[in-house]
């Protein structure tokens, strides 16, 4: 059988429960199939096929889900993030060249001006909410001729998303079907997934997070995945005791939100019975790690995961095993390497360097960027690598800590900021002359995106007129939350500007 999305779902019982949500009926692993089939005679009809592009706007969902898992069988998705402004979508609709937008049936919201600019076409979802979850049609008043019916094969790109890169352009990140079988299968057998699982999923599904670890994997094994309308930390404990969940997977920041409410629902916890819980995305403070063993009184899997990688690279294995705080466990999945940060060499055993992957999982490369190809792969004993950009370490045991992030990326909480995409913003403020933005530590987040500003001559910005228009052109978690009005912006002994250490000059650790 080829390694595609659709093989993943191709053999489970027609009548085993797939898709759930909280007060909602299971959509069957039969009805999933039937889902797919539906889907793809539809765009086919409206001439979308193998190779298009459909970008999906949805609130999350069993809806979302099921969009992404059997559009994925016919074309290529590319989940976009609700909260964006109208230019970001105009960007990211530009830069995937999308033919076709998927948006709910009531949806007249930033992205569909966006959408229009660029002639791409407007498909509608519709759903019943007493029909069971996940189920629903597709709509369009345009038809956009022919196009390949063929059902996509292992090489053809399955699902596109974007990272923030070091420049302040956004990467584009194909990860064709093979990548996406081989990740799901890997984490699938990380957890030890049977059809008697299931799986709460609260992550965002416009991220490789929940999109493989929580859907992808939980179909690949048949087990089940009830998916709530997003995290929400006052709901959370009820969904737990309807849902009745053998697992979560989660964000280190959703994890201590969850903490925060656990005494005051030490009866729902003690029934709950999880195998086990999960945290990606960011690293797990190792207090936190040991407080959700000892509340929930079940392991915690942390795990370690990048776009690249369609998510999964190492994960702390399951009992009898270790799992050990502070470290993102063995490899799992791809192989992983330590390799020399500034030469094209694999280390020895012991050596601190930079975190290295090569396997089926791995994206073939950036699409359109050559530079950024040449600097993030390379060959060495008979494979090709992908630099990751994290520096760490493996123990005598084969557990990897990350010692240190070798790019400039914000880690906010798991949500990812290019920092000079975010400058660029700024700086079109017509009395900023110079901003840089950066990293600060945040003891829930882990980072938190900070700028320091001069100023035009003359001007009289503050700090919070700065922020207002910086949150008029992007995302919220993307605007700064503090902003530092300086003379000059500190210098290196270079004299170029550095990013790294740059909390630590301003005063901003504490």
């Amino acid at each position: 059988m080829s390694r595609t999305v659709s093989a993943l779902i191709a053999n489970h019982p027609a009548e085993a429960p797939a898709i759930g949500a909280p007060d909602r009926d299971w959509l069957s692993y039969g009805a999933l199939r039937d889902l797919s089939a539906d889907v793809a005679s539809t765009l086919h009809g409206l001439g979308i096929g193998r190779g298009d592009r459909v970008a999906i706007v949805l609130p999350n969902g069993p809806e979302m889900a099921t969009a992404f898992f059997t559009v994925a069988q016919v074309a290529t998705t590319a989940p976009l993030n609700p909260a964006y402004r109208e230019e970001e979508y105009e960007f990211y609709l530009e830069d995937l060249k999308a033919k076709a937008l998927i948006m709910a049936d009531d949806y007249d919201g930033p992205a569909l001006p966006a959408a229009r600019k660029f002639g791409v076409a407007i498909l509608r979802l519709s759903f019943d909410a007493a029909a069971p979850a996940g189920s629903f049609t597709l709509s369009s008043e345009q038809s956009l001729g022919a196009c390949d019916t063929a059902q996509p094969a292992e090489d053809d790109v399955a699902l596109i998303l974007h990272t923030s890169g070091t420049t302040s352009r956004p990467k584009i990140v194909p990860l064709l079907q093979s990548n996406v079988y081989a990740s799901a299968q890997n984490i699938l057998e990380s957890l030890a997934l049977t059809p008697s699982d299931r799986c709460l999923n609260v992550m965002p599904l416009f991220h490789i997070h929940g999109l493989i670890a929580a859907v992808s994997a939980s179909l690949a094994a048949g087990a089940q995945i009830s998916c709530a309308p997003g995290f929400n930390a006052l709901r959370f404990f009820a969904q737990l005791e309807e849902v009745r969940p053998t697992w979560y997977t989660a964000v280190p920041t959703m994890h201590q939100a969850i903490l925060a409410r656990a005494d005051r629902n030490a009866a729902i916890i003690e029934n709950a019975g999880l195998r086990f819980l999960r945290s990606s995305s960011a690293s797990l403070p190792a207090p936190v790690m040991r407080s959700l063993v000892d509340t929930f009184g079940a392991p915690v899997i942390e795990a370690y995961g990048m776009t690249e990688a369609t998510h999964q690279m190492c994960c702390n294995p399951l009992p009898p095993r270790e799992q050990k705080p502070g470290s993102v466990g063995v490899a799992a999945g791809p192989e992983v390497r330590i390799a020399d940060e500034a030469e094209d060499r694999l280390l020895g055993a012991g050596a601190t360097g930079e975190v290295v992957i090569s396997g089926p999982n791995v994206t073939p490369g950036y699409e359109g960027n050559p530079k950024a190809n040449e600097s993030s792969f390379f060959m060495a004993e008979g494979k090709r690598w992908f630099r990751t950009g994290d520096q760490g370490a493996f123990d005598d045991e084969g557990y990897l800590s990350l010692t240190g992030r070798l790019k400039e990326i914000i880690n906010r909480g798991g949500e990812k900021i290019s920092p000079l995409e975010v400058d660029a913003v700024m700086l079109s403020h017509p009395e900023i002359a110079q901003v840089v933005c950066f990293a600060v530590p945040h003891d829930k987040l882990g980072e938190e995106i900070a700028a320091a500003v001069v100023l035009k001559e003359g001007s009289s910005l503050d700090e919070r007129a700065i922020r207002d228009f910086t949150a008029q052109h992007v995302a919220d978690f993307k605007v700064p939350r503090s902003v530092v009005i300086l003379e000059e912006i500190p210098k290196g002994a270079t004299g170029k500007i550095q990013r790294i250490g740059m909390a630590e000059k301003l005063g901003l650790t504490g």
